[in-house]
């Protein structure tokens, strides 16, 4: 299980519908890569009568470079994934490797969205599986 972090601020106003979260989700917006900036992971976002179902491609981070908080109505995840390294099962250092193709994102992650006002910040729950961190955000009844 991913730990969260409750932050200590009195809460804000939070998204007044599930339609505003959903918008924030869906407008991550492309940005060209480039070395030591921040990269966005994709989301699905779900919902069933009981809750809503976040699900963040992490693929390649490790579980304890995940950062998740909710502070002020929003859930913040952050955290770094390492550049995927080519050993080929080489045992020496001194093997020299060339990178013809870099697509797959590395270094530092933000991720932020307004929560609606139906969720149940006390009960949120994360799990980390299969390199998919899925975020439950039950809602109140």
């Amino acid at each position: 299980m991913v730990a969260i972090r409750l932050a200590e601020k009195p809460p804000r106003a939070p998204a007044s519908s599930p339609n505003k979260f959903l918008e924030q989700v869906q407008n991550k917006g492309y940005f060209g890569f480039f070395s030591n900036e921040n990269w966005t992971p994709s989301v699905n976002l779900y919902e069933t009568d009981a809750a809503y179902h976040v699900c963040v491609d992490l693929a390649g981070v490790d579980k304890d470079k995940i950062e998740v908080e909710l502070s002020d109505g929003r859930l913040r995840l952050s955290g770094n994934r390492a550049v995927p390294i080519c050993t080929d099962g080489a045992t020496s250092p001194n093997v020299r490797v060339r990178m013809h193709l870099m697509e797959i994102d590395h270094g530092s992650f933000v991720r932020e969205v307004e929560l609606p006002q139906d969720v149940h910040h006390a009960q949120i729950n994360a799990r980390y599986r299969d390199g998919m961190l899925w975020i439950e955000l039950p809602k109140k009844h």
